[in-house]
């Protein structure tokens, strides 16, 4: 089979390709020596160079400053005293209970009410052997006058006449006896009242309504003055650091932060652990509540810190970085540890030069390499100018 002839069409597109390689070719190398000879006068920025920026960022150099120092330490939330509350006589059946856990009591507020029938009718009794005891007193009394009168005149011996002065004495006697039973009872009548030894918080209630109780049974447990402390241990070596009336900056297990009052350290250590007992004192309007396991921390001072602004740390895979930006603005990411915060800094305890600049803020969205645009402006002069 015969192939056929090409087209004049198609004869001069080839020729007009093969025209145009040469030129395009030419004006190529034009263009570098162009750039070549440009180069000598004015460089191009090194992010043009290198592709768009990621970000436009400010730069600020870390801050030195003196902060609290903070020992931080864990502990229980216990109350400051607890009482005890039990009645003082015994054998008599538990008749009504005034308060219930949690109730705010204050001194002498009657709490518990114990049946009282059987003393008020000992009371009775006993209020008539009082009397008996008087009568046979002032009889005895009376002998005793008229056996003195008669004692002259021989008509009654010497012994019957110290006979009746025994019979006054031990006549006496029985009335005093009376009297203190009575008292007794009389105590006994006000201890079935049981009250409230001073202000506090009722924090258990054992006692059973209807029960017979016993003496020195507990009926109640209370947080006395509703006061509670926080009792952390530290190490002996940082007791020097500590002084009574130091702030403590107690975390509650809700996230919530409450504010302590070192009141006294322990002035033991333990035996088997070498620690010291600190004992924090809270408010009693606070939110800890005895039982609490809280983690705080005691202000002991200040020491020097370096830091930087919350927003330029980074946090990655369980790590702190903060990103420096080189002459031709790429960005580092530095590995730094960091230790105390207050309000919206952090202290950068190692890993980062004290002259360094670091991105403000933005840094979660850059990566090792990152271009990024540096802007001008005083974000670098008021960072450093110290607090």
């Amino acid at each position: 089979m015969m192939r056929e002839a090409p087209s004049l069409s198609s004869r001069m597109l080839v020729a007009i390709a093969a025209w145009r390689a040469p030129v395009v070719a030419f004006v190529s190398v034009l263009g570098v020596a162009g750039c070549t000879s440009g180069s000598d006068q004015a460089s191009p920025p090194a992010q043009a160079a290198s592709g768009p920026s990621a970000l436009s960022v400010n730069l600020v150099r870390p801050r030195s400053e003196q902060w609290p120092r903070q020992l931080k330490s864990t502990g229980q939330i216990v109350a400051w005293q607890e009482v005890v509350i039990s009645p003082e006589t015994g054998g008599l059946r538990l008749k009504e209970l005034k308060v219930d856990i949690g109730a705010k009591v204050r001194r002498g507020q009657v709490l518990a009410l114990l049946a009282d029938d059987s003393l008020r009718v000992d009371h009775r009794k006993q209020e008539a052997a009082v009397l008996q005891a008087r009568i046979s007193l002032e009889q005895a009394a009376s002998d005793l006058r008229r056996s003195r009168l008669a004692e002259g005149s021989g008509a009654l011996s010497a012994q019957k006449i110290e006979e009746y002065r025994l019979t006054a004495a031990s006549a006496e006697a029985s009335l005093e006896s009376a009297r203190a039973e009575l008292q007794s009872i009389e105590l006994k009548l006000a201890q079935t009242r049981v009250l409230a030894p001073d202000d506090g918080i009722v924090s258990s209630k054992s006692g059973v309504l209807g029960s017979v109780v016993s003496a020195g049974a507990e009926l109640f447990r209370l947080v006395r003055q509703g006061r509670v402390e926080w009792r952390p241990e530290i190490d002996s070596g940082q007791l020097a650091l500590l002084s009574p009336n130091q702030t403590a900056r107690i975390t509650l297990p809700s996230g919530q932060t409450v504010t302590g009052r070192l009141r006294v350290v322990g002035p033991t250590m333990s035996s088997s652990t070498g620690r010291a007992t600190l004992y924090v004192e809270l408010s009693p309007d606070s939110l800890a509540r005895a039982g609490m396991f809280a983690t705080g921390v005691l202000l002991a001072g200040t020491q020097p810190a370096t830091t930087l602004p919350l927003s330029a740390l980074v946090m990655r895979d369980g790590r702190s970085y903060v990103y420096t930006v080189d002459s031709g603005g790429q960005a580092h990411a530095i590995a730094v540890a960091t230790g105390r915060r207050e309000g919206d800094r952090i202290e950068v305890v190692s890993g980062m030069d004290a002259a360094a600049q670091v991105v403000a803020s933005g840094g979660a969205f850059l990566s090792e390499g990152s271009k990024v645009t540096v802007l001008a402006g005083p974000a670098v002069a008021a960072s450093g100018a110290a607090r």
